[in-house]
């Protein structure tokens, strides 16, 4: 097993040396080539001592598929391009956590301290809500024993962060990826657009050549004919 390792990693160095000679400094502005350098780079380093923490990294080496798969790469990328957007999301869902939050430890704190006792509390049994993992049985059914229009607290809560805000988020990625996909097909689209005319314009140069070609063969057959 720790040869095939040893021979898998040392393909990867020979690909990225070759990678290296090849395209020269094009190589570090492409951002998938300066990723392979440093995965294949953390493997290289030696994994004793200091660096034994380095060990669990290697498993980084998995990653590369993202880089050798272009279906996997328009994936990434199409994440990559939803960053703001779904930061923006987040931020309102962290507004709305912590205006939630504030509320259930005034509401909730001096009778179910393991759950609303803090804003910290609050903001983890919030989340385990948002989960809608056992959020009934486990949380609000028992809050409503004691408090039996905490119903009205529960149920907006689970509508706006899970019902609207998680498909907020799918929406965003969803919309990314549909323009991260339009936009290959317009720069193929341009791509062959562009080769088109090169191929045009060659045909053209070409023509242009044959003819005058075959007028100066015209003129020099007329110039010998008596």
């Amino acid at each position: 097993m720790k040869a095939l390792d040893q021979a898998i990693l040392a393909v990867f160095v020979l690909e990225i040396a070759a990678r290296l000679y090849v395209n020269r400094q094009a190589f570090w502005r492409d951002p998938w080539s300066v990723f392979d350098f440093i995965v294949v780079a953390i493997a290289l380093v030696p994994a004793a001592g200091s660096f034994a923490v380095l060990r669990a990294l290697r498993v980084l080496r998995v990653l590369r598929l993202l880089s050798m798969v272009p279906s996997m790469r328009k994936v990434v990328g199409a994440l990559l391009s939803a960053i703001p957007g779904l930061a923006s999301i987040a931020l309102v869902l962290l507004i709305l956590y912590y205006v939630f939050a504030v509320i259930a430890t005034n509401l909730f704190a001096a009778d179910y301290p393991g759950w609303f006792g803090s804003i910290g509390h609050s903001l983890y049994t919030l989340f385990q809500i948002m989960t809608l993992e056992s959020w009934s049985m486990g949380i609000a059914r028992p809050v409503m024993e004691q408090f039996p229009y905490a119903w009205a607290f529960f149920v907006p809560f689970i509508l706006v962060a899970t019902f609207t805000m998680l498909n907020l988020f799918i929406a965003i990625i969803v919309n990314a990826m549909q323009s991260f996909s339009e936009s290959e097909h317009q720069e193929t689209v341009q791509a062959l657009q562009q080769t088109r005319e090169h191929i045009e314009s060659d045909l053209h140069a070409e023509l242009r050549g044959l003819r005058e070609e075959i007028a100066e063969l015209k003129q020099m057959l007329g110039a010998r004919l008596p």
